[in-house]
């Protein structure tokens, strides 16, 4: 008898043995990290860097193929016995000698993983892992001149960007509300005292926010800048305007950590078919909050509208796209991304 074939017999004999488990159930528990696992990682350190942020430390599993500056990772993270999915931007460069990674978190209001991960999470803590992905990454071949304009929790990518890759010329511009408020500023300025950066960073609680016309006085040579922007909605849209009105679009890349919202659907009672909860929802509340907020167990992903991770057909009614204010309406088991869908009138979901 071949080898293969005795540990098939021997695979066999141990399924019986440890039913209902499998014994990869029982290996998971003591080598969780190991090849040919379903990919997690153990958080092995949490770093504050403001009041409300910090940097997660964490040894993928063998599984992990790395990633490029500037993408996310998607983490399945067990809150109060939900396990829940949120993407963060991968702050840690490609060349770490240890092979860590980090993600850098800033804990938001009622955010019930930013809050756990920022203020609850331990070390050793095993956490689900996707593989790395984005769009919103360096070229192969480098720009001349380089401009970073990043806002609050935006400047995360950035951040691994210049962690990873070093400019002749390079500028960001950065707003927080007040100097304890950025996150990665001791790092920053390091970057500014070794001539890798020139940093202009102004804080919204005495300056205001930031207009992207102040560019023309803060950065004069912008216009000639390959440009990566990451920051709250209003940021992005202003400078994508103001790129296209001075026919340079194609120089601006942007990363939106969510949706543009355009419009508000009528709201309406959401069914979870499955579940038989009942709940009436608003307009304007993406359907997958609707469903963690009343206990369903959603799938979930980036959030974003981006990694179709939340998909989940619709049985009846309509449902309204915030970004797009397009409504769709059930029809053979049609398939709506609930991280960016709300109740266009009642509704039933098959959860």
């Amino acid at each position: 008898m071949t080898s293969t074939a005795l540990r098939s017999r021997a695979w066999k004999l141990l399924e019986l043995v440890t039913t209902p488990l499998l014994p990869s159930d029982y290996l998971d528990l003591v080598s969780p990290l190991r090849a040919g696992a379903d990919l997690r990682g153990r958080i092995e350190a949490v770093h504050p860097e403001t009041p409300d942020a910090a940097t997660i430390v964490i040894r993928p599993g063998r599984g992990w193929r790395g990633h490029v500056a500037g993408q996310y990772v998607r983490i399945g993270v067990d809150v109060d016995g939900v396990r829940l999915w949120r993407a963060y931007s991968v702050t840690s460069p490609t060349s770490r000698s240890d092979g860590r990674i980090t993600i850098t978190v800033k804990a938001i209001p009622d955010g019930k993983v930013s809050n756990h991960l920022v203020r609850r999470v331990k070390p050793g803590t095993v956490i689900q892992l996707d593989q790395a992905c984005g769009e919103f990454v360096l070229p192969a071949a480098k720009p001349a001149k380089v401009l970073y304009l990043t806002a609050g929790s935006g400047i995360t990518p950035a951040m691994g960007m210049l962690r990873d890759t070093r400019f002749a010329d390079v500028v960001m511009v950065h707003s927080a509300p007040r100097p304890e408020d950025v996150i990665f500023r001791n790092d920053l300025h390091d970057l500014v005292a070794d001539k890798a950066l020139r940093l202009v960073e102004l804080h919204t609680d005495t300056h205001g926010m930031l207009d992207v016309a102040r560019l023309e006085e803060l950065v004069p040579d912008w216009a000639e800048r390959e440009t990566w922007a990451c920051g709250p909605a209003g940021l992005l849209d202003a400078a994508e305007a103001h790129w296209a009105e001075h026919g340079i679009a194609a120089k601006l890349h942007t990363e939106r950590f969510r949706p543009t919202v355009v419009v508000a659907g009528d709201g309406g009672e959401v069914t979870f078919g499955k579940t038989g909860k009942t709940v009436a929802a608003d307009g304007a509340t993406p359907l997958l909050s609707v469903g963690e907020e009343a206990g369903v167990l959603m799938p979930s992903g980036c959030r974003m509208g981006i990694c179709f991770g939340c998909v989940t057909p619709l049985k009846s009614g309509a449902v309204r796209d915030l970004r797009t204010g397009e409504i769709t309406e059930a029809e053979d088991g049609v398939l709506v991304q609930t991280c960016v869908s709300a109740a266009a009138g009642p509704c039933e979901l098959e959860r």
